[in-house]
């Protein structure tokens, strides 16, 4: 077989899907681990079901899709849509299964023994405990409660997508047969309700559907109530929008957001002990298959686990709150247009706190010598500082031009709220550009000062999200480099004006520039390597499943280039193929805080040049959104970023390892130092250095003593 198709061959590279769920377990084994609080452990076990939520309603809801329409053609890794489904299906109930065992027979046992108990069935409750639950219940939820028959004049209701529903048979007097009802657990209440305890001290708490169940009779007069039992169903939630046919887009998205009520139904779970009339009735009315339905042993949506990982007077079981520390370079209330002129700035989120982007666009929006600001939103917070800020600004007569990106996916209702405030402040609002979507991570501040115009830009590879920047991995440079500043306004120009520049100074811009980059310099390493050259490339990302990318990073290995790659979530490439992938290795860090910093690094021949940016080695990130990377060229930030690399690549604690079997394991660590990278960062950004010094100045890490 030539080379080329060698490197090509669908055994040679992992399915997307399978990849993520495998990505899924390493969140999940994380509340297997004993070593983690208990309250942590609950809330990996809460993220987990959240995940799978989110990648039934998009990633399955897209397959079937593909299904329906006859779609052929194969993935990467040569399935078919058919195929994944059936893969996909038993994967994911072997993870269920696990994730449920871990809450039954670990999690719960250790919650019981530090006094918090759970209630399993309502049956469980003593005497004061039922007068409780049953006042609560007259008092708090029989009022918002909707009881909903099915008959032959009521037809089958909408049941709204991700609602926890309680289905149940009833006997009216009159009638032969016994009858279907349904009423939905309210979200607008509590799920996780605290109720008197037996013992002196501890914590007891009830579901709010365990609640409903006990008193359904009185939502039912008159009638018997059989049986009851909790079920829930996921919806496709993946928006289909004709951008082109669509003549004001923010409305096409708010009508396309109600009707992801009306998806199709793809998985329907069910308490494992429903009866089976019952079951058959919602099989046949929600027209769903065996293969989509989920048997579960315990509370269905274990997502309310983290409002119990909120549990006050239980810090022993947490980890310590981390405060994201100060900035060297940027005093706090200080001019940061001055730090700035002193030279580039980079902040490592969160263990840096994200304060001096926010207080970037504040301090621009009152100083009276900044005339424009321009800034790309992707997802932002409920309560966002930026946006009120930005917002000030163009009150205070500064020309203010956003892109918010509409199609950020379930953040849509969302930023069409503060789109339409930053309009009603007098911002000028760009949508995004038809059928890309806006990814990039920019702030261009435009200043009249002494010598002439200056402009200062922050370039990041995270959201502009004060809440979500204190729990994920980022990094962000500040700099008024004016090429770059000539490059940023050339990005907002391309996006509110559709002008293509000619060239780029620094930044590389996605969709038309960035896989170019990337396949040069992935090509220059191997090119060093087949002249004998040392070559070594460092990248790390959330996602790697773009199979040209993959293939010249097969032909780099091949060549002899040493390739470390830091992938988070999915990863397509498969380690240790004889002759393919021996110089290649795969590392994915699930830890406290998400990793989300996306930093690519090649050798160069001892040249070395480092690069960030807001995009993966995906197609969807290199081929169809505005993605930017930029360039490291600070020669102390280059320090700092390459030893993130290094405290990651030596990361022994929060670290699974590819196998060539394509499965994931930790490293063994017995008579080796060991080594958290999310711990070190924590300490490294505590020491404190006087502000000229570099922040990580010549150090690589403090490790604990060997195991």
């Amino acid at each position: 077989m030539e080379k080329e198709k060698i490197f090509t061959n669908p055994e040679n590279y992992e399915n997307r899907e399978l990849s993520w769920l495998k990505f899924n377990g390493r969140v999940l084994n994380e509340a297997r681990d004993k070593s983690i609080p208990l309250l942590e452990r609950l809330k990996f076990v809460s993220i987990t079901s959240s995940n799978l939520d989110e990648f039934f309603m998009v990633r399955v809801a897209s397959l079937k899709d593909m299904v329906h329409a006859g779609y052929k053609k194969k993935d990467i890794a040569g399935m078919s849509a058919i195929e994944q489904l059936e893969a996909i299906n038993k994967d994911t109930r072997a993870l269920v299964d696990t994730q449920y065992s871990t809450y039954n027979r670990s999690l719960l046992p250790l919650l019981k023994a530090r006094d918090v108990k759970i209630i399993d069935a309502f049956e469980e409750l003593n005497a004061t405990q039922a007068e409780f639950v049953d006042a609560y219940f007259e008092e708090n939820v029989y009022p918002v409660l909707t009881p909903m028959a099915l008959d032959a004049s009521r037809p089958f209701p909408l049941i709204r997508n991700k609602t926890l529903n309680i289905a149940a048979l009833i006997k009216r007097k009159s009638a032969e047969e016994n009858e279907f009802a349904t009423v939905q657990v309210p979200s607008v209440l509590p799920r996780l309700i605290e109720i008197p305890s037996e013992k002196e001290g501890g914590r007891t708490f009830i579901l709010l559907e365990q609640m409903i169940e006990r008193n359904m009779d009185k939502l039912f007069l008159n009638c018997k109530v059989v049986c009851a039992y909790p079920y829930r169903i996921m919806r496709n939630a993946d928006l289909s929008i004709d951008e082109d046919e669509a003549a004001d887009l923010l409305k096409e998205i708010q009508k396309q957001l109600k009707m992801r009520q009306w998806g199709e139904v793809i998985r329907l779970e069910v308490e494992d002990k429903i009866d089976k009339k019952l079951l058959a009735i919602l099989k046949e009315e929600l027209h769903i298959a065996d293969e989509a339905i989920y048997r579960i042993n315990g509370p269905i949506d274990l997502t309310f686990l983290m409002k119990l990982y909120g549990l006050e007077g239980c810090d022993d079981l947490r980890y310590k709150k981390y405060i994201p520390q100060r900035v060297p370079q940027i005093e706090p209330g200080e001019d940061i247009f001055a730090a700035i002129r002193k030279g580039d700035i980079l902040m490592h989120h969160p263990y840096q706190t994200f304060d001096p982007v926010v207080d970037f666009i504040r301090q621009a929006s009152i100083d009276p010598d900044v005339l424009a600001i321009k800034q790309t939103l992707y997802r932002v917070s409920g309560n966002s500082p930026i946006i009120a800020s930005l917002a000030q600004a163009a009150e205070n007569g500064k020309q203010v031009s956003v892109l918010v990106e509409l199609k950020a996916r379930f953040d849509e209702e969302n930023n069409i709220v503060w789109a339409k405030k930053l309009e009603q402040a007098g911002c000028h609002v760009i949508y995004g550009l038809v059928g890309l979507k806006t990814h990039s991570k920019i702030s261009l501040v435009v200043r009249r000062e002494e010598d002439g115009i200056r402009r200062y830009v922050h370039l990041g590879t995270g959201n502009y999200n004060d809440s979500t920047a204190k729990l994920y991995t980022d990094c962000g440079i500040f700099t008024c480099s004016e090429a770059i500043g000539e490059d940023a306004t050339a990005v907002f120009n391309m996006l509110s004006g559709y002008s293509e520049p000619l060239s780029w100074n620094r930044l590389i811009v996605a969709p038309l520039w960035l896989r170019k980059k990337f396949l040069k310099l992935i090509n220059r390493e191997t090119k060093n390597a087949k002249e004998g050259k040392e070559a070594k490339i460092i990248a790390k990302m959330n996602s790697l499943c773009d199979k040209e990318i993959i293939t010249a990073l097969y032909e780099a290995s091949a060549a002899g280039v040493q390739i470390d790659l830091v992938v988070r979530g999915i990863c397509c490439l498969r380690v240790g193929i004889p002759g393919i992938s021996e110089n290649i290795r795969v590392r994915s860090i699930v830890g406290n805080f998400l990793e989300h910093s996306r930093i690519f690094y090649f050798y160069n021949g001892g040249q070395p040049e480092i690069f960030m940016g807001s995009a993966d080695w995906m197609p969807r990130n290199l081929d169809r959104r505005v993605e930017i990377l930029f360039p490291v060229e600070d020669e102390e930030i280059k320090k700092k970023v390459y030893h993130i690399l290094e405290v990651e690549l030596a990361d022994n604690m929060k670290a699974h390892l590819l196998n060539k079997n394509g499965e994931y394991e930790k490293i063994d660590k017995r008579g080796k130092v060991l080594v958290n990278s999310q711990e070190q960062f924590c300490k490294e950004a505590k020491i404190k250095v006087p502000k000229e010094q570099n922040i990580y100045q010549e150090r690589i890490f403090v490790p604990a003593e060997p195991v």
